[in-house]
């Protein structure tokens, strides 16, 4: 196995997928097995695995022992394998961690897919082609085995089962995940992109592939996942309460990153590839995904404005004049956050227009609300309180599709936000006029938020060659 040092992350962003040249390299995919004292199923495994992939596999390939500062015999087998087995390395580390033996190997390897499994092989093996065969045709960036999807054949115990499902649901709560298995250990990732992702990822451990995939997702990059079938080990070594706190600490750590905006996820962005459909139309609207997230947060936050203030008039005035008020100041509110946070309108410009129209906005949200009330006054004679605030939810819930579609049609349409975007990029280019690089050459970006982990060094000075 090679043991360059491998090239510096470019900070561009990452080119469009295509399918990997296969012809220019003999080795197409380096699955690395991590083991740690697993002297008695190492051998077995790696026969097994190395005559799969020699049946199967259309392409060249390597199996790399990636031996954690085992105790056992487990490098004597590990150099057996590698002498007798053409396809086969291995190789040292002096320091445990599963993440750490994947980043480190991954790292020097020269394989344009790279991949992992158990030593005990609880994954079916049928399933590696498809793992892997999205990433050679690229399709996807990264793939997953999964043990939670449908078509999934899983036979492990209730605690094994309530613990992972349990895990991947605080995922979905905290971080916003939408693979769905983080801990089979039965993953793939294209070279390219793991050149530039490892170096952001931080823990050593078994939250190693939750973060991989986390900050792999929001950077926009592709998940594939394969429904595997898998049988439970019984004699698996993993300290289940240890490894959930850990891994609990890794969710507060990276949420925290993300929230903060400290790693440099622009480095992962993909541009769009061949497919037409996923090219920038004329004349189809862009944005509406994100508008409508910033739009209904600020409604929200206006709709509890609202409410608030028309209990504090109500005290003294009549229904309709609290609905008046109430709904004209939290109307200008509203109107202010939406320019600036749904729609992106910054500075004084068009400001007073913007509040007018936001009025002629409010006013049909007025006649709404307010027929609304009338209504029920007709219909009841005297509402109590929580009814009249039943009917101005409901009121406010069908003038809010309304007033997202006269924002963005009428009162920030999409050529005043160009405009915008137009003028600030000519002010960013009067603030820097001696810049003559190219703002989007690789090598002229800066990212000061990234910060390199001295540990990855280090992991690359413990590797060595297994023992003969």
């Amino acid at each position: 196995m090679t043991t360059t040092q491998p090239t510096g992350t470019p900070l561009g962003a990452l080119p469009p997928r295509e399918h990997l040249r296969l012809g220019q390299t003999g080795t197409v995919l380096d699955v690395v097995i991590p083991v740690y004292n697993e002297e008695t199923d190492l051998e077995p495994c790696v026969r097994r695995l190395r005559e799969h992939l020699a049946r199967t596999f259309p392409y060249g390939f390597r199996i790399t022992i990636a031996d954690n500062a085992s105790t056992d015999r487990t490098p004597e087998v590990a150099a057996r394998l590698d002498d007798a087995l053409e396809e086969v390395t291995a190789v040292r580390l002096e320091q445990k961690g599963r993440g750490r033996a994947l980043r480190t190997v991954w790292a020097l390897s020269e394989a344009p897919v790279l991949a992992y499994m158990d030593v005990d092989l609880s994954t079916d093996l049928n399933a590696l082609l498809p793992l892997v065969a999205p990433l050679i045709s690229g399709h996807s960036d990264l793939a997953i085995g999964s043990r939670l999807s449908r078509s999934a054949r899983v036979v492990r115990g209730p605690k094994r089962e309530f613990i992972s499902r349990t895990y991947n649901l605080i995922l979905r709560g905290s971080l916003a995940a939408r693979f769905s298995d983080a801990q089979c250990g039965f993953k793939a990732v294209r070279g390219d992109v793991a050149e530039r992702l490892l170096p952001m990822v931080e823990d050593t451990g078994w939250f190693f592939d939750t973060e991989l995939l986390v900050l792999a997702e929001r950077a926009g990059l592709r998940i594939h996942e394969v429904p595997v079938d898998w049988v439970d080990d019984p004699n698996s070594t993993v300290h289940l309460v240890r490894t959930a706190t850990d891994d609990l600490k890794g969710v507060w750590r990276v949420g925290r990153a993300l929230a903060t905006g400290r790693l440099p996820l622009d480095r992962l962005a993909r541009p769009f590839g061949d497919d037409p459909r996923d090219r920038e139309l004329n004349g189809v609207p862009g944005g509406l995904a994100r508008q409508l997230v910033g739009f209904c947060a600020v409604g929200a936050l206006s709709t509890l404005l609202y409410l608030g203030l028309y209990s504090l008039f109500r005290l003294g005035v009549g229904p309709q004049l609290s609905n008046a008020a109430a709904l004209l100041v939290s109307a200008l509110g509203n109107t202010a956050a939406n320019r600036r946070l749904t729609f992106g309108v910054r500075g004084r410009d068009r400001a007073v227009r913007h509040q007018a129209q936001g009025l002629v906005v409010f006013a049909i949200g007025l006649a709404l609300t307010s027929g609304s009330l009338a209504a029920l006054d007709t219909a009841t004679g005297n509402p109590s309180h929580g009814t009249e605030l039943a009917v101005l939810v409901a009121a406010n819930l069908a003038a809010t599709v309304l007033r997202f579609l006269l924002f963005r049609a009428w009162v920030f349409p999409e050529r005043e936000r160009e405009r915008e975007r137009g003028a600030d990029s000519l002010e960013s280019h009067r603030a820097a006029p001696n810049q003559q690089s190219h703002p989007n050459h690789p090598n002229q970006q800066s990212h000061p938020n990234h910060q390199s982990h001295p540990n990855h060094q280090n992991d690359r000075d413990d590797l060595t060659r297994s023992p003969r």
